[in-house]
């Protein structure tokens, strides 16, 4: 049986290193590596393993067949073996997706940089292990804020015409945009993104090597060149529907809100706004002509979800927190006990003070002293046990 390849020196050739520079930073660099080339995204048995163990001596539980190895991570020894079937047929992929990395001048970026986008840590064990990255890589944290636009591939000439307004008045104001490459919505966000002279992320369900579509090949080229293209499988990888399902989870994952343009009923988009209301994050939703096919996802979201109408930018700057005149934090807010509880109530919707709680990170009582505030000044309202923020004026 192959073993996976752990020395120094092995670490050192896929980084593209010197021995002596390979530290103990390198080997957990290049063992998550290796993990996204064992793995498909968001496994959470491998997710579990290397919470518990490190992502270097998680992988030894690969080679070794003893049921226990997983009870501490709380993997049981029947899902634990599944996990190792699923991964030891692709040990021999590991030297292939460094090589292919390299040719193609990525970078891997995992969660011990400074460039990590600390968002997507909010999946917790379903987190990606590291993210194989190319262009601009500081531009991850994405401090100025980050929003996910997106909607059909199939877009009319009114959704591609919305997503390119909302996308430049968006990064004109310094927010960057977050959108999937995909024909339609999502490539008329990143070129008018570009166009505006603004920042703009590529999220790929296939290898950053192997740009999709291939009609994009030329935009992804300027994304790099000025923004920055990700994904969380390794170089070499085909993008597959599955693949698109879990790529849509991380565009939610690294964006303070998303926005869905413009949608069919049964439209992929529609998962990354449930992926978004899932991380408790804000989303909404663009309404369109009431007999377009276009837009019935759109309109199911309004309907059945706490999804906000979006008409303009400053409808997205005020879901995201940021204050629509001029698109920056409002200098005279603080990010204190009462910010954090009116992030986690809803206009549309009731939610109890234990909820609010939840959500908010405060205990419960005091949130209920928060709220108690909020409702002399006017700000909440207060409906049997349920609390709801005001509508702005």
């Amino acid at each position: 049986m192959t073993t996976i390849p752990l020395s120094d020196e092995t670490a050192a050739t896929a980084l593209g290193l010197r021995v002596e520079e390979i530290d103990e930073s390198m080997r957990d660099r290049y063992a998550r590596g290796i993990w996204s080339c064992l793995t498909e995204p968001g496994d959470g048995v491998a997710g579990a393993l290397i919470a518990a163990f490190g992502a270097r001596e998680a992988l030894t539980i690969v080679d070794i067949d003893d049921p226990l190895a997983g009870a501490a991570a709380g993997v049981d020894a029947k899902t634990l073996a599944q996990a190792r079937s699923r991964w030891r047929p692709r040990r021999g992929d590991v030297r292939r997706a460094f090589d292919a990395a390299r040719r193609c001048g990525a970078q891997l970026i995992t969660p011990a940089d400074a460039a990590w986008p600390q968002r997507v840590d909010d999946l917790g064990i379903h987190a990606p292990v590291c993210l194989w990255v190319r262009g601009d890589a500081s531009l991850l944290p994405a401090h100025g804020g980050a929003v996910a636009i997106v909607g059909s591939r199939a877009a009319s000439s009114y959704g591609e015409h919305v997503a390119m307004e909302l996308a430049a008045d968006l990064a004109g104001s310094g927010v960057m945009i977050v959108s999937g490459a995909a024909y339609g919505i999502d490539g008329a966000a990143h070129r008018a993104t570009l166009t505006a002279g603004g920042t703009t992320l590529a999220v790929l369900a296939g290898g950053i090597d192997r740009p999709y579509p291939a009609g994009h090949t030329d935009l992804l080229s300027r994304v790099v060149r000025s923004g920055v293209v990700v994904a969380e499988v390794p170089c070499g990888t085909a993008p597959t529907k599955w693949r698109f399902l879990s790529r849509n989870r991380l565009i939610a994952a690294m964006s303070d809100a998303t926005v869905v343009v413009e949608a069919g009923w049964r439209s992929g988009s529609l998962n990354t706004a449930h992926h978004a209301a899932d991380l408790s994050r804000p989303m909404g939703a663009v309404p369109g002509p009431v007999t377009s096919a276009s837009s019935m996802g759109c309109h199911r979201l309004l309907r059945e979800t706490e999804a906000h109408c979006i008409t303009r930018a400053d409808d997205v700057r005020e879901l995201m927190g940021l204050d629509a005149r001029i698109g920056a934090v409002d200098a005279g807010a603080r990010t204190d006990e009462r910010t954090r509880v009116r992030d986690a109530l809803s206009t549309r919707g009731g939610r109890t003070t234990d909820d609010i709680a939840r959500r908010s990170g405060l205990s419960p009582s005091e949130t209920g002293a928060v709220l108690a505030l909020l409702e002399l000044s006017g700000e909440v309202e207060r409906r049997g046990e349920a609390w709801r923020r005001r509508p702005a004026s």
